[in-house]
């Protein structure tokens, strides 16, 4: 591994401003490690011009003594965001030829800020799936692997491409969308950091649309410290974006180990899950330890009807998907498939340009959203929907300062394990994450250990709407007493 691939991002701002190395290097370097990484397709387009050049522009700022909050950091940014200029697909064939002409403000706030853009990074399609299986481009493999075994892991998903590059040291950090635990997931399966932030803290504008209630961009990272300081530039107000909150961004890297004593942490009984392995449960009560051992308090908590959010979710999530992507039509971009009339071209096109889980998904809303059948599946789900909301407000409202719970029922799991005949199996996979999308909160997944097989295992962290900045002190007391992990090199 190269020298300049192993720092943190943090490291390389500092390394960066001390001029100890410069842009172009750091830059080079990452470049580098993505091209003999490319076993892992964790890339569906690498942009080593625009890398390059963007690097020499950050060198001439870091000279001037103008360098912003980012300068010279290489990112890597998921597919789902569109870049001018640049091919920005969702990993759907549908829109396998889109070059955008405008950028998203996340990603126009971190170019403002001085990134550099190394690539964008395989997704499952539209966002859709827990294991990166769905992209057109094919699956994304996880740098891990069992000990003493070679058998290829997913990365989780649908940010599978962001966490593998992450976790593989081929990015100092990657952007990520999360609509029901597709930041934490594969940040938790690939020993990385994960934050999905409070909905309406990062603006939506320019990120394709998968469930428009639920989306949220996050960070991945190697370090709360790292996600910390991309999260503040990613995050904040946005005209375009009606839903984007107009509230100052703190500066979250003072978060990073400020004390936590005092602080309430609810444990919810109702994350006991009936067969959940004894590792995860013994997890779960190692990060209580930890917390407790810095000054925090647990505090048994309920929230009653987290066994409704999967159904609710798997409901108010197609609902919605089915809507957004009535837009894919053939007629104004992506991809046309002709016919013998204009609905003979629209059930051609979006036949032979949607993937079989977005087909799922999208028959799935429409018949929810469908005369006879709202009332009794939309409109219900969005019921739950609020009570789930609710039962986190009456916890907050105890004096509760953030909830923890697991980040998985279990380590990553091998490619084609759960995609079969059952969807149900696969969409287990987000049990623990679901419910923080539903109520619009923060949640931050960060590596706690390993399993018995050497895999990474995260926990995860619920905080109060807006209050980011307590999941980043209570992760990083997390981080400190786990170590880091980084997966051995095959590739």
């Amino acid at each position: 591994m190269n020298e300049l691939t192993s720092l943190t991002l943090a490291d390389a701002r500092d390394g960066l401003r001390q001029k100890r190395f410069s842009a172009d290097e750091l830059t080079a370097a990452h470049l580098a490690a993505m091209e003999q990484a490319r076993a892992l397709n964790a890339f569906v387009l690498e942009t080593p011009e625009r890398a390059r050049e963007m690097a020499k522009a950050c060198d001439a700022r870091l000279a001037r003594g103008e360098a912003g909050p980012l300068e010279g950091i290489p990112l890597a940014v998921k597919d789902m965001f569109c870049t001018a200029g640049i091919r920005s697909t969702a990993c759907s064939r549908i829109l396998r030829d889109f070059v955008p002409t405008y950028e998203s403000t996340v990603t126009a706030n971190l170019w403002r800020d001085g990134a550099v853009l190394i690539g964008k990074t395989n997704c499952d399609e539209f966002a859709m799936g827990s294991s990166n299986e769905t992209s057109c481009f094919g699956s994304v493999i996880s740098p891990w692997r069992p000990r003493g075994a070679n058998t290829p892991l997913t990365p989780g998903g649908s940010s599978g491409g962001s966490a593998a590059a992450v976790a593989a040291r081929l990015c100092l950090g990657a952007t990520g969308t999360d609509t029901g635990g597709s930041i934490r997931q594969p940040a938790a399966l690939t020993g990385t950091v994960g934050m999905k932030p409070t909905y309406g803290r990062c603006s939506r504008w320019g990120i394709v649309a998968f469930a428009s209630s639920l989306d949220q961009a996050g960070p991945f990272a190697r370090t709360v410290r790292d996600a910390a300081i991309l999260l503040r530039s990613m995050a904040g107000p946005d005209p375009k974006d009606a839903t984007c909150a107009d509230l100052p961004v703190p500066d979250y890297e003072q978060a990073v180990g400020r004390s936590v004593k005092g602080l309430r942490i609810g444990v919810p009984k109702e994350y006991r899950l009936d067969g959940m392995p004894a590792e995860i449960e013994t997890l779960w009560q190692q990060g209580g330890e930890w917390l407790r051992n810095a000054g925090a308090e647990l505090v048994e908590v309920s929230l009653p009807h987290t066994r409704y959010a999967l159904p609710a979710y798997y409901i108010v999530c197609p609902a919605e998907a089915s809507s957004n992507l009535a837009r894919y039509d053939g007629v104004r971009y992506g991809l046309r498939v002709e016919g013998g009339d204009i609905n003979a071209m629209y059930e051609a096109t979006r036949a032979a340009g949607f993937g079989r889980e977005v087909r799922r998904r999208v028959m799935i809303g429409t018949y929810v959203l469908s005369a006879g059948y709202y009332d009794a599946y939309y409109l219900r789900a969005q019921k739950v929907r609020t009570l789930i909301k609710q039962d986190f407000e009456q916890v907050f409202a105890r004096g509760i300062d953030a909830i923890l719970t697991p980040a998985t029922p279990s380590a990553a799991f091998a490619l084609g394990e759960k995609s079969g005949s059952d969807p149900i199996e696969m969409y287990l996979n987000d049990v623990f994450t679901v419910t923080v999308n539903m109520a619009g909160l923060p949640g931050l997944a960060v590596p706690a250990g390993l399993d018995a097989r050497g895999l990474p295992l995260g926990l995860q962290l619920i905080g109060r709407p807006f209050d980011e900045a307590t999941l980043f002190s209570l992760g990083h007391v997390i981080e400190q007493a786990a170590g880091h992990f980084a997966p051995e090199r095959w590739w």
